[in-house]
């Protein structure tokens, strides 16, 4: 897995554990860890009058207990009755086969003082039982030790450094040719991107100021794809620059370096002033439509 892919299934897991809420969660999770520890963890489904025994997992090889909980809003008063409720109903049903309990939460912010003190409280109460939490940085860490093969089963296949490289040119070599071979409309858009997104994205004037040239072009690009036999096309040149985007954005290039690289990935600014001007409306087209860099700020202010 190179780290086109990497960053492609990490922002893929990133967005289903922002999603899934309630029972769908239940089912990321279980997915997960049936892959990251095969033959060892088991799904708990329910099943007749006593349910699930309060454990939505179970992993034999050191007898852990997994509870989960994903609300679409995590109210405290409930919060703290379900753990509760889940610890002390797990501790009757398996009884000396749980010798750990963990809690397994959808909040990327953590959990209240409350519930991180009722967490401790049991803990001094079971010296016998090891309990902890598990959220979003310790299912990434699961999710980014799987295989490829494993990443593909629970998200869909992803391209490849290499797959983007050979994108690079040969699907947008008819974009461009055919930008280049038309004159740009009698009142192209001349403003610049709002001001607001070019602040959130930290680009330069000189930046800005290329973005502006490239909207004289830019109705062509949709134009184009408008017109293009197979409809896929615009969202397939889409997703790899939207891939590439966040590769770029991950390994920590400022905003002006990757304005640069995903320049050289539309075609490079070499050669005639028509191709340059072509490269130019392309990124100014998927600027715009926020499939390149973040969109604006919104002002909070009434």
């Amino acid at each position: 897995m190179d780290e086109t892919q990497r960053s492609f299934y990490g922002l893929k897991f990133e967005n289903a554990f922002l999603r899934d809420k309630g029972k769908a969660f239940e089912t990321l999770f279980a997915r997960i860890m049936a892959h990251g520890f095969p033959g060892d963890f088991e799904t708990v489904r329910p099943y007749g009058s006593k349910g699930d025994l309060k454990c939505d997992g179970f992993r034999a090889s050191d007898g852990t207990v997994f509870q989960s909980y994903a609300p679409d809003t995590m109210k405290l008063e409930a919060l703290l009755a379900k753990i509760e409720e889940d610890f002390s109903g797990a501790r009757t049903h398996w009884g000396d086969r749980m010798r750990r309990w963990i809690f397994v939460h959808n909040d990327p912010r953590g959990l209240p003082a409350e519930a991180v003190r009722l967490l401790e409280d049991l803990r001094h109460a079971n010296p016998s039982i090891d309990i902890a939490t598990f959220a979003e940085a310790e299912m990434r860490m699961v999710v980014m030790g799987l295989a490829l093969h494993q990443l593909e089963e629970l998200f869909g296949s992803a391209p490849s450094q290499r797959t983007l490289e050979r994108l690079d040119f040969a699907a947008l070599r008819p974009v461009l040719i055919a930008i280049q071979r038309q004159p740009p409309p009698a009142d192209p858009p001349l403003t610049a991107p709002s001001p607001l997104k070019l602040q959130n994205n930290a680009l330069s004037e000189d930046a800005a100021g290329l973005l502006r040239q490239g909207r004289r072009r830019e109705r062509l690009v949709q134009d184009f794809f408008d017109a293009w036999p197979d409809p896929a096309l615009g969202e397939a040149i889409a997703e790899g620059f939207r891939i590439r985007y966040q590769a770029l954005k991950a390994v920590g290039l400022s905003p002006d370096a990757i304005f640069g690289e995903l320049q050289a990935f539309a075609g490079g600014m070499e050669g005639e002033p028509a191709h340059q001007g072509a490269v130019l409306a392309v990124l100014s087209y998927f600027f715009e439509r926020c499939d390149i860099f973040e969109d604006a700020l919104r002002d909070a202010t009434p």
